[in-house]
């Protein structure tokens, strides 16, 4: 599960100290310079699976990761970090880089390093904590990667970051065993973000492939649902794979392309229908707004998903309120 602190409730004294500290127990002992330490705030947070973490960070501070410090503690991981906010630059190797928000970086606990906001307005970054020995990616091409800025707007390196940022919520609602298939996912979409950068595609286990390739069309998924044209066919043509290959990948999940694509369709109703914000909107416009045309199917579609008619689940929300 994850657990947050910030200094909120630090005395601002002891708001310095209290945060060499933490970084130290989440990422690695560093060397901070914090330019005004009586008004500095910040917040961490980590999700700590079997093998891997996840770790949140909010603060605008200098960071060094020395080589003395190397050699009195290393973790030796692999540090995928992501920008959900503001700026963060990074020199390490002789790479100077400026990570804006989406971007991403690819570093390491193993060499030296510096990091801090260039604007002093600080950064929201999100960190996944890789052992070295979790990438079955050949060492020499990861290190041709360490220290570059990483393109993650889109495509996925995207799906990763929305991935991860996703944690934040929903990891609290999973089971011990959901959260192993997490870290999976976590990892497989790094191999195959990290892969794709170095054209080692082709290294990767087939069951990441396929993973990545499953993942990625859920995010297609998820960002076209409002189109009606979004159909299996579509999708198979859009990701270059057959229309049976897209089928056999989603027949191992449990379930058919067109049960995704419809059940993610009526979630988007739903909440939609609960929405204050969205009382007075026509219950037809929200379903079309979804890709549902038609009324009577819509109907019998959502109430066969939930057990009573839109206007029912609208009704009730109401009444709550």
């Amino acid at each position: 599960m994850w657990a947050w602190v910030s200094t909120d409730g630090i005395a601002r004294q002891d708001r310095a100290d209290w945060y060499h500290e933490a970084v130290a127990r989440t990422v690695a002992p560093h060397r901070l310079k914090i330019a005004n330490p009586a008004a500095f705030r910040a917040r961490i947070g980590v999700l700590r699976l079997r093998g891997i973490e996840v770790s949140s960070h909010t603060h605008a501070v200098d960071s060094w990761r020395t080589p003395r410090l190397i050699r009195q503690s290393d973790p030796e991981q692999y540090l995928l970090g992501f920008v959900s906010g503001g700026s963060m630059g990074i020199s390490l190797l002789r790479e100077n880089s400026r990570i804006d928000t989406g971007g991403a970086v690819f570093f390491d606990t193993s060499h030296p390093y510096f990091a801090g906001p260039p604007d002093r307005a600080g950064a929201v970054i999100t960190l996944l904590h890789i052992p070295r020995t979790a990438l079955a990616l050949p060492a020499d091409r990861l290190g041709t990667a360490i220290g570059c800025g990483l393109p993650a707007h889109h495509g996925l390196g995207g799906v990763l970051h929305q991935f991860l940022l996703s944690l934040k919520t929903h990891a609290v609602e999973c089971s011990p065993q959901e959260l192993r298939l997490l870290e999976r996912t976590a990892l497989d979409l790094a191999s195959g973000f990290l892969a794709q950068q170095l054209a080692l595609q082709d290294r990767l286990p087939a069951e990441t492939r396929e993973q990545i390739t499953l993942r990625t069309i859920d995010a297609f998924i998820d960002h076209h649902l409002a189109d009606p044209a979004l159909t299996p066919r579509a999708i198979a043509a859009r990701h270059h794979i057959s229309l049976r290959t897209l089928q056999h990948l989603f027949r191992k999940r449990g379930e058919t392309v067109s049960a995704v694509i419809r059940r993610r369709r009526l979630e988007r109703c739903h909440a939609d229908l609960v929405d204050p914000a969205q009382q007075n909107r026509p219950i037809h416009a929200i379903a079309s707004g979804w890709g549902l045309t038609g009324a009577t199917v819509f109907s019998r579609m959502f109430r066969d998903a939930y057990g009573m008619s839109p206007r029912t689940v609208r009704q009730q929300a109401r009444d709550r309120r």
